[in-house]
């Protein structure tokens, strides 16, 4: 992932550029620092609306997090408003899979369903509902799946939108297979 462009793989072959960083927990560690007023200036952002007023808090986060954000085009701001307003919401766990953070969560099958099904609009206004519920029973989600779910699911590129349903298939998985064991053991 770049700090030139968030959806490419390679960091930038630069003399000058800082040391590359995984972004998300770059990102998360940022948050998980910051005082109280800025996280909840980025638990408050509005991400499918952006107020001038609010980019300052997230512009001051994805620099931290080792990120360009002057040279993102105007869509790629939104999907990373997302997930600063999400990883100060609930946090960041990069230990276990997202699909077994769901399930341990206790969020309902039909909830996670909609979750990965919803595409666009409907995907940014669900996304924010599920991790308060996931905050609520106390469990962090690995932002580095759900990150790049949100970095791809709304992309025109034919290879980002295959790579988004790659994603979301890694989610399903271990959520119903949690599902599973936890009924058999019941």
């Amino acid at each position: 992932m770049s700090t030139l462009d968030p959806t490419t793989e390679e960091p930038p072959a630069s003399e000058n550029a800082a040391p590359y960083r995984e972004p998300f927990g770059a990102l998360a560690a940022y948050i998980q620092r910051a005082g109280s007023g800025e996280r909840a200036a980025l638990a408050r952002l509005k991400p499918e609306a952006l107020q001038p007023h609010q980019l300052a808090a997230l512009a001051r986060a994805l620099l931290a997090a080792g990120l360009s954000p002057e040279q993102w085009h105007a869509d790629t701001w939104p999907r990373w408003a997302l997930i600063a307003h999400g990883m100060a919401l609930a946090g960041h766990d990069g230990k276990q899979k997202l699909g077994r953070q769901l399930a341990h969560a206790g969020v309902s099958e039909s909830r996670v369903t909609k979750l990965l099904t919803s595409r666009g609009d409907a995907f940014t206004q669900l996304l924010p509902r599920v991790l308060r519920l996931l905050a609520s029973k106390g469990v962090a989600p690995n932002w580095r799946e759900l990150g790049e779910l949100v970095l791809k699911e709304s992309s025109s590129q034919r290879n980002h939108q295959a790579k988004a349903e790659e994603i979301r298939l890694h989610i399903a998985g271990p959520y119903f297979s949690t599902l599973a064991r936890s009924a058999i053991k019941s």
